[in-house]
């Protein structure tokens, strides 16, 4: 796969599509790598007629890892949220929204459509706020607003993201069936295979455990986008499941009532994950509000 130097790091990315057809970003969530927007997904979007890119964030897969800021402390960052206090953090999701117009900026891509996913879903609303003129439309899928008065996750969903960081490939793998197993749809089957596949894949294009700490605290060092989401101009799309353990589906609702005129699709049975019986109500979806813009 190509990659780009983009604000000043070096990005992964992919593409599928024609390249003169209109620009669609997709960004993946807390350390998942852009393989987890699965091949025949982007394919679906491209046949649509978009020019699907997806790429790592920095942190985690084949972009530029941080591993000499080292590992921050979670617990510090977490008593200064509750306290509402400054948290330290290595960087912010403003930096991770730069490195993506960065990517845009390498291709030579003016505006695109945004699609984030979780974390991603963060990162597009704070590229929608802050570079509202390299957005054209706004999808923010499984995502928050980051507003701390929100639903937090449900213990066990907490319990797995806080679990024991992996030290080989094994533990890699066996600790992405046990996350995603507690945070997955109840209302879908589990494909444990396709997960140990991407887990398995996932380590051997990069294994960074602390990159996943490091963008968890950028997480919480970040802030509320709730007030500064009212700024968004550009058509928008929330698309959150029913039964989301980790980001609740309260919060699905508050960001879209923060952004105007957004749309809400709410999907009985989705959890944290995005469920292969979805990808075509979602990509329907998302190619609705592209055609909006």
């Amino acid at each position: 796969m190509p990659r780009a130097r983009a604000n000043g790091i070096e990005i992964e990315y992919d593409e599928f599509g024609a390249k003169t057809a209109s620009a669609m970003l997709l960004i993946m969530g807390l350390g998942a790598q852009m393989i987890l927007w699965r091949e025949d997904f982007c394919e679906q979007l491209a046949k649509r007629g978009y020019r699907i890119i997806r790429f790592d964030n920095r942190d985690v897969g084949k972009s530029t890892t941080f591993a000499h800021l080292g590992m921050p402390d979670v617990i510090a960052a977490t008593t200064a949220s509750l306290m509402r206090q400054p948290i330290n953090a290595p960087y912010l999701l403003r930096d991770m929204a730069a490195d993506a117009v960065g990517l845009l900026d390498a291709l030579g891509i003016d505006r695109a459509h945004v699609v984030g996913a979780s974390m991603g879903g963060m990162i597009a609303q704070t590229l929608a706020i802050e570079f509202p003129e390299r957005v054209r439309s706004l999808t923010s899928i499984m995502s928050t607003t980051g507003d701390p008065t929100l639903p937090p996750p449900k213990p066990e969903a907490m319990g797995a993201l806080l679990s024991p960081l992996p030290n080989n490939r094994d533990e890699a793998i066996e600790r992405s069936v046990f996350v995603f197993r507690t945070i997955g749809s109840t209302g879908f089957p589990f494909d444990e295979a396709e997960i140990r596949d991407l887990a398995s894949q996932s380590y051997e294009r990069g294994f960074e455990p602390a990159g996943v700490t490091r963008q968890l605290v950028a997480i919480m060092a970040s802030g509320s986008r709730t007030t500064a989401l009212a700024s968004v101009r550009v058509p928008a799309l929330v698309i959150h499941g029913t039964d989301d353990p980790l980001i609740q589906v309260d919060s699905g609702r508050a960001t879209a009532a923060a952004i105007p005129n957004a749309e809400l699709l709410l999907i009985e049975g989705m959890g944290h994950d995005m469920p292969r019986p979805v990808w075509p109500r979602m990509v329907d979806a998302i190619c609705a509000v592209a055609g909006r813009a």
